[in-house]
């Protein structure tokens, strides 16, 4: 599905230039769950906004389902991520003043879907993340892992092929966080391929294959041969405070 060689990022800052990718190569295969870790200034943000066709490289190949997608002009990447890509971010990027339902639509708007389907598909996608009883309130009326679900919602609700997930628990508590993996682990069991940011081992150790990068190059990719179930391990914590929850989740690892 996702094939980069030799992927390279410059940034231009006056008379500096600056090497944010060196040479990545990499392939994700379809129904894959990767996760891509890396210390701040790592480059794991520059690499998966090149995969998500936010921005383009340098110099090198980025083909997505065999298209060569390396130099195409923003509108053409727009179209693409529009298609194929299903974005949720940290920060939610919910807009406030409408409803949950409403917020799920706006992909459906931008590719000129009729209201009467748009409608029917995100209530369907907020039914499978659990959360069709809030379709009508807005982000304020909702809570943080609420909010993350609607996000999550909104970026399936293009059928896409892959989705991004740029550290989805950065802003939950723990527990929260449990509940927001369990929902991509139940999507990746569906057939979806996800691509996730985190700094979190805890968190990476429920994907199947964690990418590790350093100074623009990676220099790590671990096959995880038994991921975490994270549907599990809260059930496990479900009676536990949350001062608890790390804790039993070792105890149920041994």
């Amino acid at each position: 599905m996702i094939e980069l060689i030799n992927i390279t990022k410059t940034y231009k800052m006056g008379e500096i230039e600056v090497q944010a990718l060196r040479g990545i190569d990499l392939k994700v295969q379809e129904h894959e769950f990767l996760c891509v870790m890396g210390a701040s200034g790592s480059g794991k943000s520059t690499l998966m906004n090149i995969i998500g066709c936010l921005d383009r490289p340098s110099a090198g190949i980025y083909r997505l389902d065999n298209s060569d997608v390396s130099n195409l002009n923003d509108i053409q990447l727009a179209a693409i991520r529009n298609r194929k890509i299903g974005f949720v971010f940290q920060t939610f990027n919910l807009l406030p003043r409408i409803s949950a339902q409403r917020n799920v639509e706006l992909p459906l708007i931008y590719a000129n879907v009729q209201a009467v389907e748009r409608k029917a598909r995100a209530l369907q996608s907020l039914e499978r993340v659990e959360l069709s009883d809030r379709a009508q309130h807005k982000p304020n009326e909702l809570s943080g892992g609420q909010r993350q679900r609607v996000a999550i919602a909104r970026a399936l609700v293009n059928n896409p092929g892959i989705i991004f997930a740029d550290e989805p628990t950065g802003n939950l508590d723990s527990r929260t966080g449990l509940s927001i993996i369990a929902i991509f682990q139940k999507l990746h069991s569906q057939g979806a391929t996800i691509m996730m940011v985190t700094h979190e081992m805890d968190i990476a150790l429920h994907a199947e294959r964690i990418i590790y990068l350093k100074d623009g190059m990676i220099v790590g990719d671990e096959k995880i041969a038994h991921p975490r179930n994270a549907a599990e391990e809260l059930s496990v914590v479900a009676d536990l405070d949350h001062d608890e929850l790390k804790d039993a989740i070792k105890k149920h690892e041994k």
